[in-house]
């Protein structure tokens, strides 16, 4: 008789699925090693419950502590009803960590938050102190007698003098600001609130108003209480942040040994680890540097002065000889990227900036700048603690001087690519620049994570290729990673998919009338013969509204079009609550992925074009960069890995947004023929067919755009999808 495994206890239905035990069995070989874990499923898998399982009881055995992760608000709340089941199974210590800027209750910055912090601790604490010596006093004046009156006066002396001193510091204390919440809690009795805490899985939003209405801090509390507790969920920065997740496990009181950490969306994790890394410098904040440094007396303000102006004219100088004729007029309120990169030298910013120093040598006046930079910054934190200033002052020279510093240094090292931007400033003085070094390679970030932590489990709908995504993160090597890959767990006869046999949709054809005629064409037959709501994605807004436009007039449903800017929670309920719209957005938008299309919600989904992203200088420099990471005698590696991978992975994850359970149906459309079999034999350098798992590959079905709308009214009338009947084709 075989016997159960034990993290079955932490799987809070009665039965998994064969493959969900087949992965439970993997990740808890791989926890038990010390291994990490690519684990790829479609919509249905379960994979939060077969990675959580293994990981908590592994975690009750070996006592460290399981968090999972993700950048996808959905999905938070998805995994705060997933913990709820697990601890209604098997009671668990489960908490959900915000930022402090989103439970802030009285809304100041991370700076002023930590000087707030230092002096409201140090107030409660002198006055629990001064409390302690009037009890040592009071129990010297009991204890009295006729024997022992000279030490007892001595002691009753020496204990006057250090209540003298205390009364001074608190005095002293009291006049400067404190956080009267944060002072309750360290004052008053909170064992309610941890019973509270832990009776069940919390939310932040909770926790904040839990907090409001006791006058306590609910994030301080937090991360006070989080210590040794089983299961954590939070948000990608708490652990990508390397400043943040020292700080962070500090809280858990784990070493990062000590912790299995699950990532939700991995796939996200490239570009999260890029943001994380990347750094940048407007010229505003230079400016303001400059203008700090007026207010100062001191021998290092002359060498900061001498690299803060030199850099800020070369930065200027640079976009403007950059900016190209009539280039000035694209610029908008995003920043706009201008290529600066030399193949043979440092950039063309740093040349200028050097050119343009002038002074007894960069590197003693940067130096002198960086130093008197973390001489104010600590002048600041002792004014706003001490009360002489209502907010805690941020030291523009050091950011700015720090930033130089970085930039002279790592500007020209491999896998950072300095980059040059400039942005409309909505006056009439045109345009401000911001430089910025840009992490090409995430594995700088990641590596370093993946070698601390006991064991990872990246999880995503969209993983594969492992290899490329193994070598990108800086994953070990092959041998010490686990990988499992589980395809569409819902009936095959509910989905179709097919490949729309239409030209190439390369960006320069993008105006061409007549293949806007044939695209309107296909986008008209699939809103029309779909029973229900439609997704269109695009490679761009732009063309989203392009084709908004074009079919606004001409199809009988209602026409949604996404935008940057668009509140997406308010417009995804007026497109769901329809029962026959049509929605065009963005592939690289924020709707194609962790947002769930339910049912109804929507039937059929559009991906118009292989929709690979604005291929500008940024990318140019992350395919130079992968290129020359993973290239060897792969030509292509930096294209592929950069580009094509990420690409196909938005549009499968464009694609996951239909059929949601094993009673939805849809339908799903590929339109260009990079898509098809017959593009793959006849066009095999732009083909990204083989990009796709096996699997999905074997359940396109190429069609030619005119026989389409047959082959979505035989499959929805297979599906019963029709109320009143279909139309006739």
């Amino acid at each position: 008789m075989v016997a159960t495994p034990s993290y079955l206890r932490f799987f809070p239905y009665e039965t998994p699925y064969d493959h969900q035990l087949e992965a439970m069995e993997t990740i808890d070989d791989a926890i038990a090693s010390g291994s990490d874990v690519l684990f790829e499923g479609a919509c249905g898998t379960g994979k939060t419950l077969a990675a959580l399982a293994p990981a908590l009881e592994r975690a009750r055995d070996d006592d460290k502590t399981v968090v999972i992760t993700t950048n996808v608000h959905q999905q938070t709340r998805q995994f705060i009803e997933e913990a709820r089941a697990i601890v209604d199974a098997e009671p668990i210590r489960a908490v959900v960590f915000r930022g402090k800027l989103d439970m802030c209750h009285i809304d100041v910055g991370y700076e002023e938050c930590q000087a707030l912090r230092d002096t409201t601790r140090e107030l409660a604490e002198t006055e629990q102190e001064r409390q302690e010596l009037l009890e040592t006093q009071r129990v010297l004046i009991e204890e009295a007698t006729d024997e022992n009156a000279p030490a007892v006066v001595d002691g009753q002396d020496a204990v006057a003098d250090e209540l003298d001193a205390l009364e001074e510091t608190i005095d002293h204390l009291e006049e400067q600001t404190i956080c009267e919440r944060y002072y309750a809690n360290l004052t008053e009795e909170t064992d309610a609130f941890y019973e509270w805490l832990f009776d069940d899985v919390r939310t932040p939003d909770q926790i904040y108003d839990y907090a409001e209405q006791a006058g306590l801090c609910g994030y301080e509390l937090l991360k006070e209480g989080i210590e040794g507790v089983d299961l954590v969920i939070c948000n990608y920065h708490h652990v990508l942040d390397p400043m943040i997740r020292e700080h962070f496990f500090r809280w858990l009181g784990r070493d990062p040994e000590d912790v299995v950490v699950v990532f939700d969306e991995a796939h996200n994790i490239e570009s999260a680890a890029r943001d994380h890394a990347t750094r940048t410098l407007t010229e505003h904040t230079v400016d303001s540097a400059l203008n700090e440094l007026a207010e100062f007396e001191d021998s290092r303000v002359e060498p900061t002065r001498n690299v803060l102006e030199a850099f800020l004219r070369a930065l200027r100088e640079t976009y403007d000889e950059t900016l190209g004729f009539g280039e000035t007029e694209s610029v908008g309120d995003e920043w706009y990227d201008l290529s600066i990169a030399n193949d043979d030298r440092r950039d063309a910013l740093t040349l200028a900036f050097l050119d343009t120093y002038s002074g007894n040598g960069i590197h003693s006046d940067l130096e002198a700048a960086v130093e008197l930079g973390e001489t104010l910054d600590q002048a600041y934190e002792d004014a706003y603690k001490n009360g002489e200033n209502q907010s805690r002052k941020e030291c523009r020279i050091l950011q700015a001087a720090s930033f130089i510093d970085e930039w002279l240094l790592e500007g020209g090292a491999e896998g950072t690519y300095p980059l040059l931007s400039v942005r409309d400033d909505g006056s009439d003085t045109g345009v401000y620049g911001r430089a910025e070094l840009y992490t090409c390679l995430p594995r700088e970030v990641t590596e370093p994570l993946f070698a601390e932590l006991h064991a990872s489990v990246l999880m995503s709908a969209t993983l594969r290729p492992f290899d490329v995504i193994a070598a990108v993160l800086g994953l070990e090597s092959d041998d010490d990673v686990a990988t499992l890959a589980y395809g569409p767990q819902f009936p095959k006869d509910r989905r179709r998919t097919y490949a729309v046999d239409t030209p190439a949709l390369f960006a320069r054809r993008r105006d061409e009338h007549e293949l806007q005629v044939l695209l309107s064409g296909i986008l008209e037959d699939a809103i029309e013969f779909t029973p229900g709501n439609v997704l269109c994605f695009f490679p761009s807004y732009r063309e989203a509204r392009r084709y908004h436009d074009r079919l606004v007039d001409h199809v009988d449903a209602t026409c949604y079009c996404d935008e940057p800017g668009t509140a997406v929670e308010t417009l995804k309920q007026s497109f769901t609550s329809d029962d026959n719209g049509v929605l065009f957005s963005s592939l690289w938008g924020t709707l194609t992925e962790g947002v769930s299309f339910d049912g109804d919600d929507a039937r059929t989904v559009v991906v118009v074009g292989v929709p690979y992203p604005r291929l500008d200088d940024r990318m140019d420099g992350v395919q130079v960069a992968y290129q020359n990471a993973f290239g060897e005698d792969d030509t292509d590696a930096g294209w592929e890995y950069a580009i094509e991978v990420p690409t196909v992975r938005k549009t499968r994850q464009a694609l996951g947004r239909v059929v949601r359970s094993p009673e939805d149906f849809g339908a799903r459309l590929l339109v260009d023929e990079r898509y098809t079999a017959r593009g793959y034999k006849e066009m095999t350098q732009y083909s990204v067919l083989e990009t796709f798992p096996t699997e999905e590959r074997r359940e396109m079905i190429d069609i030619e755009p005119k026989k389409l709308k047959f082959g979505l009214l035989n499959f929805y009338t297979d599906m019963d999808g029709w109320v009143e009947g279909p139309p006739t084709p």
